[in-house]
């Protein structure tokens, strides 16, 4: 062998373990198998499992824009335009107990560039018939047009409730944290130092609610007593279909004014939600209130006050809902309102137009 060739064997050889040793850097590991996100359809649609859990989740929400009329809104401006986007996250799994329901609502408005908020809307846990968290009471419910007005101040409340169901009925009981409301910065001073609408911020209230349906008619009964004010509300709410729509009739009373109900002693509404097309609703309403409360709806009185007055108030209006494509809604509102007393006589048009992409 001649050294020519000892050169070429030796290169030779040297090339295939460099060779080899390159292969070798260059093998990349196995990849990890990936977990696709999965239907889950034991709860509805919408649903899927958050992937590594068995819990279900659903991602829903809308976006809405509105302008709204009426006197004096914005300052001197009789019109004032905003904007709303809304999520809401619901976590549910399988317990022992049932399911397991966890309710997240966030929502930011936007009233311009510079005026916006963010909130918590709802938060809240269900279980077997219980929820506890910040949650709308039964007192949110109401008629399907916007003419009517059959709650006062904020439904949104930290309560703990347990709700019946069985089929088409349900029947439960609640106790509220009554810190917003008629409590708190709307509270006066009488002339003998005490508050006029509630002694303390965080006060208690008890309500209770049953409801259901029976074929093509459904309604509601709840009550409600304010511990702070000793002041409670009853309120009856019922709809039929029947023609070409569904007709809507509720009643409410007061003992006085209280955190459930405090725009007049009773109050009675009435509407008729028409079904025009497979698109469009109509639904004209009509509310009458008995001896409103001192300072509401611009009757000149006290702003705040524990009493009735001799003053009645009824309104009537219109409301038109459009479905444009499917998810995506258009909705307005007309509002005639007039207030009468012996020394007071006035009347007050107002209303929106609000396009909505619910998803």
């Amino acid at each position: 062998m001649n050294i020519k060739s000892l050169l070429l064997g030796s290169a030779a050889a040297l090339a295939v373990v460099s060779g080899a040793q390159a292969a070798d850097a260059i093998v990349a590991a196995e990849p990890e198998p990936v977990e696709y996100v999965r239907v889950c359809d034991a709860y509805g649609t919408g649903y899927f499992y958050i992937p590594g859990t068995e819990t279900c989740l659903k991602i829903e929400g809308y976006i809405r824009f509105q302008v709204d009329g009426g006197d004096h809104l914005s300052g001197t401006s009789d019109w004032n335009a905003k904007t709303r986007g809304q999520v809401q996250f619901t976590s549910k799994s399988d317990t022992e107990y049932g399911p397991l329901t966890g309710v997240i609502v966030l929502q930011a408005n936007a009233n311009n560039a510079t005026d916006q908020s963010t909130i918590l809307d709802s938060a809240y846990l269900d279980v077997a018939g219980f929820r506890a968290g910040l949650f709308y009471s039964w007192w949110d419910d109401g008629l399907s047009g916007e003419t009517d007005n059959l709650a006062s101040g904020s439904t949104l409340h930290n309560s703990v409730r347990y709700q019946y169901e069985n089929g088409d009925f349900y029947a439960g009981l609640s106790v509220d944290e009554l810190e917003d409301s008629i409590h708190g910065t709307r509270v006066q001073t009488n002339a003998d130092g005490s508050n006029g609408l509630g002694e303390t911020r965080n006060n208690v209230g008890i309500a209770a609610g049953l409801g259901g349906k029976a074929g093509a008619f459904s309604y509601q009964l709840i009550g409600g007593y304010d511990t702070d004010t000793e002041e409670g509300a009853i309120r009856a709410m019922g709809t039929v279909a029947f023609g070409p729509g569904t007709f809507g009739l509720a009643a409410a009373w007061a003992s006085g004014p209280n955190a459930y109900y405090e725009e007049s002693e009773w109050t009675i509404a009435a509407e008729y939600a028409i079904k025009a097309t497979d698109k469009l609703t109509l639904t004209p309403g009509v509310q009458y209130f008995d001896n409103i409360r001192n300072g509401s709806y611009g009757d000149g009185g006290v702003t705040n006050t524990t009493d009735f007055s001799d003053v009645d108030v009824w309104k009537a209006g219109l409301t038109v809902d459009y479905q444009i494509v499917e998810n995506f809604y258009a909705k307005a509102s007309f509002q005639y309102q007039d207030h009468t007393s012996a020394s007071d006589d006035d009347d007050s048009f107002s209303g929106y137009f609000r396009l909505q992409r619910s998803f």
